[in-house]
């Protein structure tokens, strides 16, 4: 198989997981169906990937890394509250951007591992992400209030009451509510 045709397949397969995922959850699809669904042999999934596990942690590793480079940028402004600004835009924008996988990593057991599995495996991004979030030496309300507003924002982003709203309504709305948890100033638009 040539390398082109492989990584088109990788992501044929990804997607297809992902759809899979939605629709039946992670522990509710299996290998089988994704190779049916894409209209392959299950030999043809085990060429690219040798467990569910290994497919559901490929399908949530770019928003991981995709975070990880808003946390890195986040940490390279120059104030407290220019650090806090630019990681609440950019986590609402991921979370826009990846609705379908959002609700997943919000409600499925399956893919919850996944991620605790490759955000343990990187204590240190985490570390980071809260550190911009709480400061040093922060008190436990300062904490839970950091991991009420990354889980809220993940809930609400990717929940079915507002999978209607345009992307644009949906980020402002929940940047507001952010703001306000975190008692940064409004905005001004220009």
């Amino acid at each position: 198989m040539d390398v082109v045709h492989a990584e088109d397949t990788r992501t044929r397969l990804l997607n297809t997981a992902l759809r899979l995922f939605t629709e039946h959850g992670v522990e509710g699809t299996s290998l089988q169906m994704i190779a049916d669904a894409l209209g392959v042999t299950k030999a043809a999934v085990y060429y690219h990937f040798k467990t569910k596990a290994e497919i559901t942690e490929s399908v949530a590793e770019p928003v991981l890394r995709e975070l990880e480079g808003i946390v890195d940028d986040a940490r390279a402004q120059r104030t407290r509250g220019a650090q806090i600004d630019h990681l609440l835009d950019g986590f609402v924008d991921l979370v826009v951007q990846h609705r379908s996988l959002v609700a997943l990593f919000s409600s499925d057991p399956g893919i919850a591992r996944a991620i605790e599995k490759s955000v343990h495996s990187s204590d240190s991004f985490k570390n980071r992400l809260l550190e911009i979030l709480v400061g040093p030496d922060p008190d436990l309300t300062a904490i839970v209030t950091a991991q009420v507003l990354l889980a809220g924002i993940a809930v609400a982003g990717g929940s079915i009451e507002v999978a209607s709203l345009d992307d644009e309504t949906l980020r402002e709305t929940l940047l507001s509510v952010a703001r306000k948890l975190y008692n940064r100033p409004r905005r001004r638009t220009t």
